[in-house]
């Protein structure tokens, strides 16, 4: 039961409970900030992992930074990172010239060719990496000889297979035909991206099929293309390191090769890593600013690159710098004379 009370007189102190501010008055209102406590705590978790894995390895002996040291731009590790370099370099140029072929074969209108590339892609993305090489690094013991001759008809020129195919184009080969049953899926996803009715203007225009092609498809289906084949490169430095198994002095057969001398088996697998890491962060480097000059047909005005950021903030920082270092000149009071 609510009892009714009588009003206070004029000018008499309220004594009864504060009306609660209006709701319709976001000025009277008490904004409370939301308190994240689980976010809070899982930060708080995840730094004190992070510290003491730093200092774990400030600490820990083990690690062995000493010989880290000698070792991270040694003249035998500086090589072997430049012969990483050369395989992923050739494997990529040549495994995604030949992956284009295949993606437009598949998207050919002639079931030959469609069949021949699907089979290709099937085979070589069924087969592992480390069989593939091995089968190229003995194909001496299937074809003793290499030649060029009629077809189902006498040889007209032939040539050892040792002697044509060495170690290292063995390792080339195997990389190659490896990235290109990827790199035609990658090319092929970007392609039948775009849009149809661009290829149906272009031929209303009468663009050669080929200028379509290049001028029209291409440039549109890099922006779909781009993050997954940089992605796929990065797999593919590091998938280098499986032509270990056919002698190849690159960064991870020579890091074997010392600690098996020496026995220092963690410092020298952290110069791998390391460099790898380093290797791998110039390639993201790179691919973010392929992507962002595919990406300005699409966006006119992209956002700042991080170096532009820092030359801005820079900028800015200058600025304010000077603006400090200016004398303070006094206002004097209007009307007031001298």
């Amino acid at each position: 039961m609510h009892l009714a009370t009588d009003p206070a007189p004029p000018g008499a102190p309220a004594t009864g409970p504060a009306r609660p501010p209006a709701l319709d008055d976001p000025a009277s209102l008490r904004v409370v900030p939301a308190r994240h406590y689980a976010r809070w705590a899982a930060a708080l978790a995840v730094t004190v992992l992070a510290a003491q894995f730093v200092h774990g390895l400030a600490t820990n002996p083990v690690w062995e930074w000493g010989v880290f040291r000698d070792y991270v731009l040694s003249e035998t590790i500086v090589q072997a990172v430049w012969v990483t370099l050369q395989l992923t370099c050739y494997a990529t140029v040549l495994g995604f010239l030949l992956g284009t072929v295949l993606a437009f074969m598949r998207l050919s209108r002639s079931p030959v060719l469609q069949t021949v590339a699907w089979t290709y892609i099937w085979v070589f993305r069924s087969i592992p990496m480390i069989v593939q090489l091995v089968f190229w690094f003995n194909l001496s013991a299937l074809y003793d000889r290499l030649g060029v001759g009629v077809p189902f008809g006498p040889v007209l020129w032939s040539v050892g297979t040792n002697s044509l195919i060495g170690t290292i184009g063995a390792a080339v080969i195997g990389l190659t035909l490896h990235q290109a049953a990827y790199a035609a899926e990658i090319v092929r996803g970007g392609v039948i991206s775009v849009d149809p009715g661009q290829l149906e203007a272009a031929a209303a225009l009468g663009i050669p099929r080929l200028r379509q092609v290049r001028r029209i498809v291409l440039p549109q289906a890099m922006r779909a293309i781009l993050p997954t084949a940089g992605n796929e490169i990065i797999g593919l430095l590091k998938g280098t390191s499986v032509v270990y198994v056919m002698a190849i002095g690159e960064l991870f057969y020579q890091v074997q090769v010392i600690y098996g001398r020496n026995g220092r088996v963690i410092p020298l697998l952290l110069v791998a890593t390391a460099w790898y890491v380093v290797l791998t962060s110039l390639l993201s480097v790179a691919q973010y600013y392929v992507e962002r000059r595919f990406a300005r047909g699409a966006d006119r005005t992209p956002p700042p690159s991080p170096l532009q950021r820092a030359r801005r903030l820079a900028r800015d920082l200058r600025t304010a710098a000077a603006r400090r270092d200016q004398p303070v000149i006094p206002v004097e009071p209007l009307g007031e004379s001298r």
